[in-house]
């Protein structure tokens, strides 16, 4: 991806977070249970982190060259935001519980973003 691709990306997520989290506040909290809430939170809060993750992909990708380890880091917060934030959301709204064993798949490409963004930041200097 290029630095305004992703930038783009991350913005469109990062509006998505706060559609989350209003609706969250103002809409779900009232149908859910206070654990399954809390699960919901947990997915806008990730969603958040990682959309501020591609903001900060987006711009080291404008500042430096960028390199494939940034695009990698870039598609497994793309792919960990829906897959984990996205599986908690449905699993919370529909009470689909089955959801819960993809959500961990989510989380490990959450990691892999943020270890792709590592070595990316280590190949500028190269």
């Amino acid at each position: 991806m290029n630095p305004k691709s992703i930038l783009v990306t991350g913005s469109i997520f990062m509006a998505f977070a706060v559609a989350f989290g209003a609706f969250g506040a103002h809409i779900v909290q009232d149908m859910l249970t206070a654990d399954r809430f809390a699960v919901y939170q947990t997915g806008v809060e990730y969603h958040f982190y990682h959309a501020i993750g591609l903001l900060i992909i987006g711009t080291l990708a404008l500042i430096e060259k960028p390199n494939r380890w940034l695009t990698y880091s870039s598609y497994c917060m793309i792919s960990g935001i829906l897959i984990f934030s996205g599986s908690l959301y449905i699993l919370t709204l529909t009470d689909t519980g089955w959801l819960g064993a993809i959500t961990p798949i989510g989380g490990f490409a959450f990691i892999l973003g943020w270890v792709f963004l590592v070595v990316g930041i280590y190949q500028f200097s190269k």
